[in-house]
Parts: C-alpha cells; structure tokens; sequence
C-alpha cells in the first residue's frame, strides 16, 4: 500500500473499531514539535518551561493561571488556542470525533489547526486510494489555492508555493528573466501521476481543474469519502457540468463564494463570481435526510472570487446537509 501526506501525523495514530483515529500521545508530541508551536529564541521562562513539561507529558493538565503567567500575549492566545485544541480532542478520544466536536460547538481556532484536522479525516478516509487524481484534488479541502488559466483552462496551483514562487521572481532578477514562477510547477497529467507518491507533501502539482474530468472527478470522490468517513452515511458525489435547469431545493457552499452564488440563485438574482465546480450529493439511503428533501440532491457549489483564491470550507458539509435531527449518529 503506497503512503502519502506523511506530514499528516496519520502513521501516529492508530484505528479503533469504528475506524477513526485514537489520539496518541505520538500524535500531541508531533504538535509540540511544530514550528509554529516551538517557543521562539526569545519566548519568556515561563512559555519555555510549559512547553518541556507537555514534551515530557503531553496530556499534562493546563491551567489558565499557567497560560497567563506568560509574558507575550501573541504567546498567551496562541497556547489557549492550543490546550483548548488538545484537550477537545483527548476528550473526543478520536480525531474524527474531536473535528465534529469543534465544527458543531462553532469553536474558533486558528485555521491552520482546522487544516490539519481534516488533512488527517481524508488521510484516513482516503486510506489505500491509488488515484492520484483524487487525491491532488483532496488537497483543496485543507491547502488554499490559486486560481489561473492556461490554454483556456482553470488551473489550480497551492496558494503557498504560489507565493514562494513569486516572492522569489521578486527578489531575483535572473529568476523573473527565466521565467519561473507558478508556470514552472508541473501540471498533474497520466504521465506524471506516478510522481506525486513521492512529493505529495511538497504539494507542487497543478490540478487542471477546468480542462481535465479526473481532477473534478477526483474532487467528487474525496468529497463522498470525508463525509462517508465522518457522518457515517454512504453519500455519492457527482460533478455536473452547468447549472441550467437545477432545482435548488438544497446547496451547501463549498466555499465562501460558493455561498454567495447560491444565495444569489436561489432569489433568481445574477451570481456574484464565476461559478467555477458544480456537484450533486446523493445518500444512498434518503432515510436520514429531512422528508422534504428524500429523492432529491443536495447541490455543491464552488466559486472562483476576483482574487483567484479558493479556500474550501468543509466544515460546511458537517453542518450543512439537511439532515433529520436523529440522523446524527457520531
């Protein structure tokens, strides 16, 4: 079985029954050991000394006297932020269960934290995919994109490495003469598919997301796994290739502009932004959706906003389907 998203932390949590992640003390040391985590050279004591006691104990308790003894108040929210994080999920048990907790609770975090959660839900949802497709196109619900055309097709690029790319053509003259920047990164294709297995955590394949079925097809796939994995009901998505004649008795954004183009559907006004992805979801058993909506799909939405930036909301699709109240089994 090939591996991927090594970075995840998924090597260092182990299943229970049900097939979700039990939280290890491997996986909270991994947290610690985070860049953003590390106390800086010139962190207080106080910060230095909690941080090696969680080193040595990770489930240590955390009292708020010991977060507001530290001296940098960036520091103070950064570890109330943490510890709330740590112990949100220690006392879920599973990651699985610990992400439910907090999407439905509203808690706010950090989005990077939010990230990392749900890299490892589809890391463990996606458990021996073998289509890289599906799972560069996974990336989309924990690594912002930048959207731009080539050849007439959307392509989509990491937003990070974006920003690295062009930081560099800035600062280098040599670079922005040879060209370089995003139009450098390797466009995912079948004769280079075999080599995201080996740099998956680089995430520096370009998704042709308007010119090429599998990436859309891939999303769709990634989409049914993560709520599947998470809600526990058997879901088809499928994508769909425009919105003429859609009845939306249902959407759920798949990001914020996603939202507005729906909104703006629904009251028959013009959309707001490019409606750039379009989905069904389908459960395979209506049972556990309201009576009103059995026998119809839920519409997904995905929108392109002026900045060419999409950051995907998957908490959406947590708390967003039209589920009966008894429907909610995990």
């Amino acid at each position: 079985m090939r591996e991927f998203w090594v970075a995840s932390g998924h090597h260092l949590t182990r299943l229970d029954k049900r097939g979700w992640m039990v939280v290890t003390d491997e996986l909270l040391l991994a947290w610690l050991a985070r860049p953003e985590v590390l106390p800086p050279p010139e962190a207080c004591a106080a910060e230095r000394a909690l941080h090696a006691r969680l080193r040595a104990d990770p489930r240590a308790p955390v009292d708020t006297a010991e977060i507001a003894a530290l001296a940098d108040a960036d520091a103070r929210e950064n570890w109330e932020f943490l510890i709330s994080l740590r112990d949100t999920l220690v006392g879920a048990g599973t990651v699985e269960a610990g992400y439910l907790a907090l999407v439905r609770q509203g808690r706010r975090l950090p989005v990077v934290f939010y990230d990392q959660l749900v890299q490892l839900v589809l890391r463990n949802a996606l458990q021996g995919c073998e289509d890289v497709h599906t799972l560069r196109a996974a990336e989309l619900l924990f690594r912002p994109q930048r959207a731009h055309v080539k050849d007439g097709a959307l392509m989509l690029a990491d937003a990070e490495i974006v920003a690295e790319l062009e930081a560099e053509r800035h600062s280098s003259p040599l670079t922005a003469m040879l060209g370089g920047g995003v139009e450098g990164l390797d466009v995912l294709s079948e004769a280079n598919a075999w080599t995201y297995w080996s740099r998956s955590d680089a995430h520096t394949m370009v998704l042709n997301f308007g010119g090429d079925p599998q990436a859309r097809q891939g999303l769709a796939v990634a989409l049914s796994a993560f709520v599947t994995h998470l809600l526990g009901h058997s879901v088809l998505v499928a994508p769909k290739p425009g919105a003429e004649g859609v009845d939306l008795r249902w959407f759920v954004g798949l990001d914020q502009t996603g939202t507005a183009i729906g909104n703006a559907l629904w009251k028959a006004e013009p959309p707001p932004a490019a409606m750039v992805g379009l989905f069904t979801l389908d459960f395979l058993d209506p049972a556990p959706l309201l009576p009103e909506i059995q026998g119809h799909p839920i519409w997904l939405i995905m929108g392109l906003p002026d900045d060419m930036s999409i950051r995907l909301k998957p908490q959406n699709l947590v708390m967003g389907l039209p589920l009966a109240p008894t429907a909610q089994l995990h």
